[in-house]
């Protein structure tokens, strides 16, 4: 039996100044650079459970830049009025952090920083936890000369590492799941990167998530059947209102793409 895909709303916040207090806030971005105000993270993550997503993502966009503990309070009011699987990222340095948000509610953990620059961190949290709460971001841009490198620290820090390449010693050491994100097509809503997608899902035998740059259905069926993906997350998307999770999924189903499709 064919495995069915999943359609991901990516939940990417920030925390700001309202008043007297800090609080994290839900926001679209172009590139990882300017930023849009949404609003509330956890009335958004309702409408699109609502809605039929299979799954959130919910990535803090400047953890490891401001050296804050991940999230947590957010993941367990989340976990207490969202009955979905939650992946959590951003500022997650450790096994600590590991089981400090899976014990808030998080069914995954996503890393990005901390894989490039501790890579056993893979395996101890795999072993720890199951490779299945294990997922690997890789944010990657591509140079003028048609080199992809694979950026950290919130798409700041070139490493130089080959995305590809990464992605297979990721596998390796235990990762669960790759989050492949185009730094340059976040976004822009121009489609995803199709090609990259494609070799990465060849590259490894675990689930690749591809995101980045969706502007249409199209762009989903797209990520799935020519570029392999076993899902694809977007953001902003979905924040524009055109179309809601439910109405995509019945056009990627019409595509003749197997996918969950029932309230």
């Amino acid at each position: 039996m064919m495995l069915k895909r999943r359609l991901i709303p990516k939940l990417q916040l920030r925390s700001m100044r309202i008043g007297d207090s800090e609080r994290m806030i839900l926001v679209t971005t172009v590139r990882f650079g300017q930023n849009v105000q949404v609003g509330d993270p956890i009335s958004q993550a309702k409408i699109y459970q609502a809605q039929v997503a299979d799954e959130l993502i919910f990535i803090d966009l400047d953890a490891t830049l401001q050296a804050r503990r991940t999230m947590t309070a957010i993941v367990q009011k989340a976990a207490e009025e969202i009955f979905m699987p939650l992946t959590v990222g951003g500022g997650v340095r450790s096994t600590d952090d590991f089981r400090s948000l899976l014990r808030s509610g998080a069914d995954k953990v996503c890393i990005n920083t901390a894989a490039v620059e501790d890579p056993e961190l893979i395996a101890r949290a795999a072993d720890m936890f199951g490779a299945q709460c294990v997922v690997v971001s890789i944010d990657y841009r591509r140079a003028g000369d048609g080199r992809y490198s694979v950026f950290t620290r919130g798409g700041m820090q070139d490493t130089g590492l080959d995305p590809v390449a990464w992605a297979e010693v990721c596998a390796k050491r235990g990762a669960g799941e790759i989050l492949l994100t185009s730094i340059d097509r976040d976004g822009t809503r121009v489609g995803l990167d199709i090609e990259l997608t494609r070799r990465v899902a060849t590259a490894v035998s675990i689930p690749v998530i591809t995101s980045g740059g969706c502007g249409s259905a199209a762009h989903f069926v797209e990520g799935f059947s020519a570029g392999m993906a076993d899902a694809v997350a977007a953001g902003t998307f979905f924040y524009s209102k055109d179309q809601t999770p439910l109405q995509t999924l019945a056009r990627i189903s019409n595509a003749g793409i197997p996918i969950r499709l029932h309230t």
